[in-house]
């Protein structure tokens, strides 16, 4: 059985109670600067192998994986350290905020043999699950074009006083989930263009970007798809509309997945149309703590991948150039809210030589 640690205790509790649970993996230790957060988790979770120390984790030779959970400025730093000590990764997503760090890391990764997965984990929800399943089974056809958005009243958040920093961005903490839809299922996308604005909402509040965008993405072979964010409003009543929602339209039927309703629907190439939901004990393994806030069923669902993947000897997705290119995707929308214009992907790559 693979052996885990996991540095950084905010977003790391969804880990936590996913290693715990699952039978193929065995949490060893954990860690955060913050000796009380540790304190915190050790209480939770009757687990009291922390340290706040990360050369903890990197010096012990029986650690397999280490799961990352810091702020997104200090992932390549933590990577890079865990490679170097031989260990495989998971790290959360947005993968690095830097693509200057992307070359680096990837030459590491081939020279050291270690393995960077992306917890992207939005993609390892039962209705996101399902709706793959039933697109590479064929049931709706080849793909004609994608919506996904991420729609929530996130007002509250702006009561944190570094949600109001020129550095947070709606772009990168919101968008990237329903950009990853996107780009698994059209990964070569070349060029993207959006508007975006801050919502009156979120100028009373004093947010420095924005709050409210919409976006077109074309693929290489010429399909195109659009994402959406809204996160300073009111949100529709659940039933008529979901948070987080990814519709497939294909040739032959249609598709859509639910965030955080445990619901899918989907007319197939019969034209049968069902709506499918998920009861208590789905819902219970995936939303473990108070009320839909932390999603830990997800998180046992890719840690479980992602340890097949290293004892099977299979490339698990997102890998660590699919995390590298959400990067480059989000920066290039970054630039066309900034310039009003169309971005290409491949200038941002080459920008880093990659």
């Amino acid at each position: 059985m693979l052996k885990i640690a996991i540095l950084g205790l905010g977003e790391g509790r969804s880990t936590m109670s996913a290693a715990i649970e699952s039978s193929k993996l065995e949490l060893v230790k954990i860690c955060d600067r913050n000796e009380e957060l540790c304190k915190q988790r050790a209480k939770e979770f009757d687990f009291h192998a922390y340290t706040t120390s990360y050369e903890d984790l990197l010096n012990d030779a029986s650690i397999d994986i280490i799961a990352i959970y810091t702020p997104d400025h200090l992932h390549a730093q933590h990577v890079k350290q865990a490679l170097l000590h031989g260990k495989h990764v998971v790290c959360t997503k947005p993968f690095i905020d830097d693509l200057s760090d992307a070359k680096e890391l990837l030459e590491l990764s081939k020279s050291t043999g270690k393995k960077v997965f992306i917890g992207q984990s939005s993609r390892f929800f039962e209705p996101a699950k399902r709706q793959r399943a039933d697109y590479e089974a064929g049931l709706i056809g080849d793909l004609i074009t994608i919506e996904a958005q991420y729609h929530a009243d996130h007002r509250w958040f702006l009561k944190k006083e570094w949600s109001l920093l020129q550095s947070f961005k709606w772009l990168y903490g919101g968008l990237s989930h329903p950009v990853d839809f996107i780009r698994w299922y059209l990964p070569n996308i070349e060029e993207v263009m959006g508007y975006g604005m801050i919502s009156s909402n979120g100028k009373n509040a004093g947010l420095k970007n924005e709050d409210t965008m919409h976006f077109i993405f074309k693929a290489t072979d010429g399909r195109i798809a659009r994402v959406s964010g809204v996160y300073t409003s009111p949100t529709q009543p659940a039933q008529r509309d979901s948070g987080m929602s990814t519709i497939l339209r294909a040739t032959e039927g249609a598709s859509q997945a639910d965030y955080h309703e445990l619901r899918y629907a989907v007319t197939d190439k019969t034209g049968e149309e069902k709506v499918i939901t998920w009861g208590d004990s789905t819902i219970k393994y995936y939303f473990r703590f108070e009320g839909q806030s932390h999603h830990g069923g997800e998180y046992q669902n890719y840690l479980e991948y992602f340890t097949d993947s290293i004892e099977q000897g299979f490339e698990a997705y997102p890998n660590m150039e699919e995390g590298i290119g959400t990067v480059a995707l989000l920066q290039a929308m970054d630039k066309s809210l900034q310039t009003g214009m169309p971005v290409k992907i491949a200038d941002i790559l080459n920008e880093y030589g990659l």
